[in-house]
C-alpha cells in the first residue's frame, strides 16, 4: 500500500524524470511513458478478437468488450491476467516470453528491451545474485536494537 502511494505522490511531483521524445511531456515512472509512446507510434497491442479495433492498454480493450460486445471478463479477487510482451519498436505481441526474445533478438537487436534482458540474465546468473537469495536478513542487522 505504502509503494502505491509513493508511485501516486510522485505524480504530482514537478519534475520529471522521463520525457517523451516526441512531445516533451514528461513522466515520473517509465511505464506510463511507455503507455504514452503509443500515441505517437501507433502501437495498438490489444485487439478484439469479435471485431477489428485495437488498444493501446488492455483496460480500454475490456471497456470495449463489455460496452461494445457484452462481453464480462470474469478475474477472481486478485487474480492476475495473462501477461502479454509488446515489442514498442514493431507492435508483434506474445503471451509467451521467450518468443517475444526471440523476436525482439532477431527484429531488433539494439533495442533497450534486449539489453535489460541481458543485463537482468548477467545478474541472476552471477553469484551475487545467488547470495543475495541466501541471505538472512538477521545478518544484515546482528545488533538487537534494530528489532526493538
Amino acid at each position: 500500500m505504502q509503494r502505491m502511494l509513493t508511485r501516486h505522490l510522485k505524480c504530482h511531483s514537478l519534475v520529471k524524470r522521463h520525457p517523451c521524445r516526441f512531445c516533451g511531456k514528461g513522466f515520473n515512472d517509465t511505464f506510463d511513458l511507455k503507455r504514452h509512446m503509443r500515441t505517437h507510434t501507433g502501437i495498438r497491442p490489444y485487439k478484439c478478437e469479435l471485431c477489428e479495433k485495437a488498444f493501446t492498454q488492455r483496460c480500454s480493450l475490456e471497456s470495449h468488450m463489455r460496452k461494445i460486445h457484452a462481453v464480462q471478463q470474469q478475474y477472481a479477487y486478485r487474480q492476475r491476467r495473462s501477461k502479454i510482451f509488446v515489442c514498442e519498436d514493431c507492435g508483434y505481441t506474445s503471451s509467451r516470453p521467450e518468443e517475444y526474445f526471440h523476436h525482439v533478438r532477431q527484429c531488433h537487436p539494439g533495442s533497450p528491451a534486449l539489453r535489460r534482458y541481458y543485463r537482468r540474465q548477467a545478474h541472476e546468473n552471477s553469484s551475487f545474485a545467488s547470495a543475495e537469495r541466501k541471505l538472512n536478513p538477521y545478518l544484515l542487522y546482528p545488533t538487537p536494537a534494530y528489532y526493538i
